[in-house]
């Protein structure tokens, strides 16, 4: 069991350089980095607040996990160890279910899947399956979960081309384009190391924890907005961006406003 614990007893070595920095933090670099998910959670759970109060409060939870998920990517970066490698592929997992529980649009239901709320108990109980399989092979966890990103970019494709709102086709190609840098960095950093090495830049790992912090703020206000046009249709949703909505770097959020009759979607 010790080894589970242990420094480097995970089966993925990233490519920065180990023990480079200081003898008690395994990948600097990699650890400092995942500082941003402290950074944009709060941040986020305050500009959607309006729209968690009207739709519902489990839409902070995306945040707190993704909290959860900097304090076990620090860990795992800092020791390299099994169980950090586990813990932070596991709170990754349960982000995309969340995530899923609450935004994946209705209409897209399996056809034996009657409500929202046996959507989610399939979601939950597809979850702790997956979580139970993660400790059978811990070392593709994180292709596997990258690979959901292909099924939720097929189904925000299908929902972009019911909308005419030029700002919403915007966002979406600016959340796309970030996660697409983001996710390079990874691969980039995970099968062309050597090269990296060569020319002595091993830090793209530490890149991915920004760039997709970065990718995930857009993306829940770009699915919040698709969100809101089926889940409350007494809301008038507009996508605005802080601090300011002419800057070009900036993040985007979901401003809500009640009237009495609904809101046509898109």
């Amino acid at each position: 069991m010790a080894s589970v614990f242990g420094y480097q007893s995970s089966e993925v070595d990233w490519c920065e350089d180990n023990y480079k920095m200081t003898e008690k933090i395994a990948e600097f670099y990699n650890t400092v980095s995942s500082v941003s998910f402290f950074i944009f959670s709060p941040l986020m759970m305050y500009l959607l607040h309006p729209y968690a109060q009207e739709r519902t409060q489990a839409v902070h939870l995306v945040w707190i996990l993704i909290m959860v998920v900097g304090i076990f990517s620090a860990y795992y970066h800092m020791t390299l160890s099994y169980l950090g490698q586990l813990l932070d592929e596991i709170a990754i997992l349960w982000v995309l279910a969340v995530g899923y529980a609450l935004w994946f649009p209705q209409i897209h239901f399996p056809a034996f899947i009657k409500s929202r709320s046996h959507f989610v108990w399939l979601i939950f109980i597809g979850s702790t399956f997956s979580t139970l399989l993660s400790f059978a092979k811990p070392v593709i966890n994180a292709y596997a979960l990258n690979s959901v990103t292909l099924h939720i970019l097929y189904v925000l494709s299908l929902e972009i081309r019911k909308c005419n709102n030029r700002k919403i086709h915007r966002l979406a190609y600016v959340t796309v384009s970030w996660w697409a840098v983001a996710i390079s960095c990874w691969i980039s950093d995970r099968l062309f190391c050597g090269f990296w090495k060569k020319i002595n830049f091993c830090y793209l790992h530490s890149f991915w924890h920004i760039l997709i912090s970065v990718s995930v703020a857009h993306a829940t206000a770009l699915f919040a907005y698709i969100d809101a046009q089926y889940e409350i249709p007494q809301c008038k949703p507009e996508v605005r961006y802080w601090p300011n909505n002419s800057w070009k770097l900036s993040l985007p959020y979901l401003a809500i406003q009640t009237r009495e009759e609904p809101h046509k979607f898109c």
